[in-house]
């Protein structure tokens, strides 16, 4: 595994009241044994299939939508958006209305906050394993539709063994992908004893913000609810700001009330520019993303074997926050980015935001273009993290942090505001504000030296 410039946070005492100590990960290098006993105990397999083949899973005849015959998990639609009431485009699309749960929970060992992570298989992850919340699950699979076993740990989010709860929020995802997805994020702390399963470990939580700088290490859920988690002290930030928050949020009301998209659920038979060929639903150019269906094997998952359909992207994403000192204070440079999938249509995005296929060249700020060209400011962070391998195959995100000096220019545009990050911590209390791009960079920054 390469460290990449990671230094181990210091030893944790053995003194471990009310946890086993063979549970607790200390420092990187047990954490790398760990992992590594991981990848051997387990075995995964994912091999490409027709969409034809799936198990359970079917094409409407009437729509062409495909579909589990359970009628739950999700479906692949179509998606059409007008520009000022013209139709513009069409899409495949994930259409998942249940909401999930993505749960850590934590606890203090030896007055040290820890997080019990997870060793988890995805199907769409490039690398098989990653790093995972305590719980990563659908409604479909924690209430047992597969038929298989049940999810660990899931009384401590939805049951009466919950502890003390310190995030709490709906959280959208991709909305390039998804239809109006949400899922629970949730902070728990607990003090008794948790007993921890071979896949489950206690880390430190600057030992898990370290793992960040680890190319596809951390997954996707796991950092949407590491951004939720207020880092210690962040009361004491407050202030300094170069906006009010007031003015951020009337900022931000007006840039959704001019945006003027509209988006609808279509059959997927009537998307244009796309067709099922060799079992793969493809759009006609090949540029952009297809659909495909995947056969999987997992050991250690609560159903072993199992076949799914995967949004497949072609290329790589680039997510990047421009970062100042305003006073003193850490600012953000963040847009209100309108997507297509997003259940309000525009959230707070990273200053570049590029989906596998888009170009830099179509980015309008002259600015703005040569930071996501990587010619402008200094790297502060740089790794490429997967997104959600549940649902999408080897889909890859560079993520980047990017400092520039006090002088930068103000705000590009009336799309763009500089944000102090104690002020986005605070919006992460609400859904529907942060998207998925920005909560990810949020919970990357905390791996960064204060």
């Amino acid at each position: 595994m390469s460290e990449r410039a990671i230094t181990a946070p210091p030893p944790v005492s053995r003194r471990l009241a009310a946890t086993d100590p063979a549970t607790v990960v200390s420092t990187l290098e047990e954490f790398e044994r760990w992992w590594a006993e991981r990848h051997r105990a387990g075995r995964f397999e994912v091999d490409r299939i027709p969409l034809t083949e799936l198990d359970s899973w079917h094409f409407d005849p009437a729509t062409g939508n495909l579909g589990h015959e359970s009628g739950r998990f999700f479906t692949v639609e179509g998606l059409q958006v007008r520009f000022g009431g013209v139709v513009e485009r069409s899409q495949p699309v994930i259409h998942q209305p249940e909401i999930g749960v993505l749960g850590i929970l934590v606890k203090e060992i030896d007055g040290v906050p820890h997080a019990l992570m997870q060793a988890k298989m995805e199907p769409g992850n490039v690398n098989v394993l990653q790093l995972s919340p305590t719980v990563q699950a659908t409604r479909s699979n924690y209430t047992q539709v597969h038929r298989g076993a049940q999810t660990r740990y899931l009384e401590y989010f939805t049951g009466l063994a919950r502890g003390e709860v310190l995030v709490d929020v709906l959280q959208s995802e991709q909305g390039a992908w998804f239809w109006h997805k949400r899922n629970r994020n949730l902070v728990v702390k607990v003090d008794g004893e948790v007993p921890a399963a071979p896949d489950f470990r206690w880390l430190p939580l600057p030992l898990v913000h370290r793992l960040l700088r680890i190319d596809n290490l951390v997954n996707m859920d796991a950092r949407t609810v590491l951004a939720c988690l207020p880092p210690a002290g962040a009361g004491d930030a407050a202030g300094g700001a170069r906006h009010a928050t007031a003015d951020i949020l009337s900022w931000f009301t007006e840039a959704k009330t001019r945006c003027d998209w509209h988006a609808r659920l279509i059959p997927l038979a009537d998307v244009g520019g796309r067709t099922v060929a060799g079992g793969e639903v493809v759009d006609d150019e090949r540029r952009r993303f297809r659909i495909i269906g995947a056969r999987v094997t997992a050991g250690n998952r609560e159903v072993s074997r199992w076949t799914q359909p995967l949004l497949e992207p072609r290329g790589q994403g680039l997510a990047v926050f421009v970062t100042k000192l305003i006073g003193g204070v850490r600012h953000l440079l963040v847009q209100a980015r309108p997507e297509i999938g997003l259940l309000d249509l525009v959230e707070l995005g990273p200053t570049v935001q590029l989906s596998p296929g888009e170009d830099v060249s179509g980015i309008e700020d002259p600015l703005i273009r040569e930071v996501a060209r990587g010619k402008l400011g200094r790297t502060r962070f740089s790794a490429v993290l997967s997104e959600e391998g549940g649902r999408f195959f080897h889909a890859l995100t560079r993520y980047r942090v990017v400092e520039v000096d006090e002088d930068f220019v103000t705000e590009p545009s009336r799309d763009y505001c500089w944000v102090a990050g104690w002020q986005l911590t605070e919006l992460l209390r609400h859904g529907h504000y942060v998207n998925i791009e920005a909560r990810s960079l949020l919970a990357c920054l905390r791996s960064l030296p204060s």
